[in-house]
């Protein structure tokens, strides 16, 4: 597979030959950004999201298996007989794989899920974090209990059968405030006994992951069928005069058509937020690879910016015309002038996740000329520019039901089990139906979680771009 690493400048990247599109003649329409208010330089500031919390606790239950090991500890008598029942549980649990999933009795809706740590003499107490099941509010409420005389902790869920989530463990031997479960939280790890993993943000420790027998199916094959064609992704620099830097894009070009063809033709284009963590840590290119071998997408370029760190991400993302100016302004262009891409905003994409699902709603909002289509998942809905009067419909919802761009095609995703997020994207949707704009997305039974995005971000592109799909007007 060729996913080659290329950091030459973005000048040298224009093929002999090529046509590009004029893209400074009488065609070209800058975008035009409708909330000059947020041009004020005292709303720069960054804002956070509320810390709410948890509606209502998340539900756990008996673990079968943990309540036939207490029977059979009970029973067993002599310590070297308990130490044997406990060997033989470690070993079990190593074969089949964390976290246990257990049917319960007269729920076929639900399973018993069952996290696992096998503790040492020094551990004090263990803490679970499953992705928005554990409440930052009541850190107490996802420790672990431990399992009386044993180094066996544990805490079970009671799940739909189409979950899916990542987690981590954070065991506590000592090296913090017993009561200060803040702390704690900050060293989980992945669980030992769970092989899948995925990467965490900024390049934290790599997160466990679970799914349930429903969860939705990966809609690709993967790894894409042998010898089908790879893709290749390169990291560009593009000048931002909107953004007042340079900034790294990752670039994911489809992979080439036959040899008998004299010139690649122009494809559909995605622009996608938070390019270091799809392409330089969760490897999307396997899923576009997948994707395209399979026909439910046509060929697509990906243009996905480096968000650069926390800060700036915070800075520059959620609805601020600067951002949007650089994607629809300054980096569409760019990738005109040096990709075979096609200029059409019916087959353009501009796609994020949380604070970057706000700013594509901003962007698809801001600049419906250059994006046709927008696919937001978790987005941010809280955000709104410091100093605005708040309100109870979210801003970026007032913002479309003022006046939502016609024909502009929206995509939107959000998990059951993200308590705020949930409710305002619901309104979001149903502002824009009764509007009679075009919407759709789905949601999922999950958290706010790159397992759940990347199952949803392909179906979202499918229905979007995928065979047989009206494209927007």
């Amino acid at each position: 597979m060729n996913h080659a690493d290329d950091s030459t400048p973005a000048g040298a990247r224009t093929a002999p030959g090529r046509k590009v599109p004029d893209l400074e003649g009488p065609s070209f329409k800058a975008p035009s950004f409708k909330d000059p208010a947020l041009k004020d330089p005292a709303l720069k500031a960054p804002v956070k999201p509320p810390g709410l919390p948890r509606p209502h606790p998340a539900e756990t239950a008996d673990s079968p298996r943990l309540t036939r090991l207490a029977a059979e500890l009970a029973a067993a008598g002599p310590a070297d007989a308990r130490a044997g029942l406990l060997a033989r549980f470690w070993a079990e649990a190593a074969e089949t794989g964390t976290p246990l999933v257990e049917p319960l009795d007269g729920d076929p809706d639900h399973r018993g899920v069952t996290f696992l740590w096998r503790g040492d003499p020094a551990t004090r107490q263990v803490l679970l974090m499953v992705n928005r099941l554990m409440d930052r509010a009541d850190l107490a409420s996802s420790l672990m209990r431990r399992l009386p005389g044993t180094d066996v902790w544990h805490l079970t869920y009671r799940l739909r059968v189409d979950h899916r989530g990542s987690y981590r463990i954070a065991p506590d031997t000592g090296d913090h405030p017993a009561g200060d479960l803040g702390a704690l939280s900050a060293t989980g790890v992945g669980d030992p006994l769970n092989p899948r993993t995925v990467a965490t943000r900024w390049h934290g420790p790599p997160s466990s992951v679970f799914e349930l027998p429903d969860a939705p199916a990966r809609p690709w094959t993967h790894p894409a069928h042998s010898g089908a064609p790879r893709g290749t992704v390169r990291r560009d620099q593009v000048v931002s005069a909107a953004l007042g830097s340079q900034r790294e894009v990752w670039v994911y070009e489809p992979p080439a058509g036959p040899a008998t063809d004299r010139a690649r033709p122009h494809t559909d284009t995605l622009v996608l937020l938070d390019g270091d963590m799809w392409f330089g840590q969760l490897h999307l290119e396997d899923v576009l690879d997948g994707l395209i071998a399979d026909g439910a997408i046509p060929p697509l370029t990906v243009l996905a910016p480096h968000a650069v760190d926390n800060a700036t991400r915070a800075r520059e993302m959620g609805g601020h015309p600067e951002y949007a100016a650089f994607l629809a302004g300054e980096l569409l262009p760019w990738a005109a002038a040096h990709l075979p891409v096609a200029t059409d905003p019916a087959r353009t994409v501009v796609a994020g996740q949380s604070l970057g699902g706000l700013a594509a709603l901003y962007a698809g909002y801001a600049a419906p000329d250059r994006f046709g289509n927008v696919l937001a998942q978790s987005p941010s809905m809280w955000w709104q520019p410091p100093g605005e009067p708040s309100a109870e419909t979210a801003w970026i919802t007032r913002r479309y039901a003022e006046g939502a761009p016609r024909g502009l095609r929206l995509h939107l995703d959000v998990g059951l089990h993200e308590w705020g997020m949930l409710e305002q994207t619901r309104d979001l949707r149903q502002v824009l139906r009764d509007g009679g704009h075009p919407v759709t997305g789905t949601d999922f039974n999950g958290g706010h979680d790159y397992v759940c995005w990347t199952v949803a971000l392909a179906q979202g592109l499918i229905t979007l771009l995928g065979p047989g799909t009206p494209p927007a007007s």
